[in-house]
């Protein structure tokens, strides 16, 4: 995959903000560059009311531009700026996997805010409240700063955020590849870790996907390795979920997402992420394949295809549970680890989640992930999650984004959840934001309606929980 395609990929799934923000209040910008090279952006506006939004961006594509941002699209910025909030956001000092360098930057960003401009900083007045949020990579950045630096903020809006934590996550990735390799090109050089050489190894990829979606038993084999990572038969933002037992569209969307989004990370970003980690920081001894598919939302879909292909299924299974399992090296899961593993600890502050139903890059069932967590942690009083029915990575609406936004500020002034976070609330807050709020991005940047479309929904079980004493 070239550089530009990588680009237009990036753009496409994360939601950079690719127009000027304009807003009725005056605003004052202010830009600059850190010692490593970051750079960021603060706005504020002439009718500040003295809250902070501090927003942490998605994943860049390593070569990259990267300009700070902060704000996800320009009619939520404009809407916030106009309402009186502050924006402020970096770069981060790396593209890829940069959480290590975003946790950095983004306390760099918050503390120039208010020091003293003898001292280097900007010399505004220091914020009454500061509120985490971002999209993406973004999320478990949002999360992690919560986590990390617990007096810097007052609440938390991660939303389609990475929360089940890095090495879960890419061990998550790690299932997929595995049966695409074993089941599908098990004599190729078709690399799942270690990648040597990027570009090479995705072409491959891309080959081994696409000449299986041309076969009955092809496309049963690619619903089973979408299967054990539980990725969703819905891929178009634009049109409706496919029926429930509509398997064959459902594959058709699993090979969507698998051969344009989740197969660049895959077999070719990974590398990236192997090379400042120190090495491979995934693992799957001791996983059992058929227990995962037991346990996923597309056990049925998988089932249903191979019996229309007249293949074994318990033979696959065999086949993989037979197959030579992959280690991860110990220091490259600790680096994972520290950026981030989360232990859901929220210190007294209130995070609320969002995320889409039909989200294949980052799945719904990392917020069951880190809703366990923070179960264990008996702070479940202070967390609150939110459910849009769509397809899509972070494809909310500016009014339902702003709608989750006032629901966590309504929190924070009250004390208490009560209903503010159910879906009917989200659904009329986002509606009464009118119809210019109320659309949704495609990936040319085409703007097209979108009503409110907060769900009750219960996400998936994450798969691949991990112990970190297990690779």
């Amino acid at each position: 995959m070239g550089k530009r395609l990588l680009v237009a990929l990036v753009i496409a799934v994360v939601g950079i903000a690719t127009a000027p923000i304009s807003a009725s209040a005056a605003v004052t910008t202010f830009t600059g560059t850190f010692a490593d090279g970051a750079t960021y952006k603060i706005e504020v506006p002439s009718n500040w009311n003295h809250t902070l939004l501090l927003y942490s961006h998605g994943y860049v594509t390593p070569g990259s531009a990267n300009p700070a941002h902060d704000v996800g699209d320009p009619l939520t910025g404009a809407f916030l700026l106009n309402a009186g909030y502050a924006l402020a956001g970096s770069s981060y000092a790396t593209t890829g996997w940069a959480l290590k360098e975003a946790f950095a930057d983004q306390i760099a960003t918050l503390d120039i805010f208010s020091k003293p401009t003898a001292d280097g900083g900007l010399g505004l007045p220091v914020p009454t409240r500061t509120i985490a949020w971002g999209h993406s990579l973004g999320g478990i950045i949002t999360a992690g700063l919560l986590q990390r630096n617990p007096s810097r903020f007052d609440a938390a809006l991660p939303m389609c955020g990475v929360l089940a934590g890095g090495a879960a996550v890419w061990n998550e990735g790690l299932d997929g590849e595995f049966v695409i390799k074993q089941l599908l090109a098990p004599s190729s050089n078709l690399q799942l870790v270690n990648i040597t050489n990027p570009f090479a190894n995705l072409a491959l990829s891309n080959q081994v996907i696409g000449a299986a979606q041309a076969t009955p038993q092809g496309r049963a084999r690619i619903a089973l390795a979408a299967a054990v990572g539980d990725l969703p038969g819905w891929f178009n933002r634009a049109l409706p979920e496919p029926a429930a037992e509509d398997y064959a569209t459902q594959e058709q969307n699993q090979f969507l997402w698998l051969s344009q989004i989740d197969g660049p990370f895959l077999f070719f970003l990974r590398a990236e992420l192997e090379a400042r980690a120190g090495g491979n920081p995934s693992w799957n001894t001791g996983v059992n394949y058929a227990k995962q598919l037991e346990r996923s939302v597309d056990n049925a879909e998988v089932q249903a295809l191979y019996g229309a292909a007249g293949l074994d299924l318990n033979a696959d299974l065999a086949g993989l549970a037979a197959a030579p399992r992959i280690s991860a090296d110990p220091a490259a899961v600790a680096y994972m680890a520290n950026n981030i593993a989360f232990n859901g600890e929220l210190s007294g502050k209130p995070v609320l989640t969002i995320h889409t139903t039909g989200d294949g890059l980052v799945l719904n069932s990392d917020e069951q992930a880190y809703r366990s967590v923070v179960q264990d942690a008996k702070d479940s009083q202070l967390l609150r999650q939110a459910f849009v029915h769509r397809a899509g990575h972070c494809t909310f609406s500016p009014a339902e984004t702003i709608a989750a936004l006032q629901a966590l500020v309504t929190r924070l002034n009250t004390g208490k959840w009560t209903s503010l976070a159910d879906p009917a609330n989200l659904d009329a807050a986002a509606a009464a934001l009118g119809p210019s709020l109320n659309v949704i991005f495609l990936p040319n940047n085409q703007l097209i309606p979108a009503g409110p479309s907060y769900i009750d929904f219960e996400p998936a079980p994450f798969l691949r929980p991990y112990d970190l004493g297990t690779h």
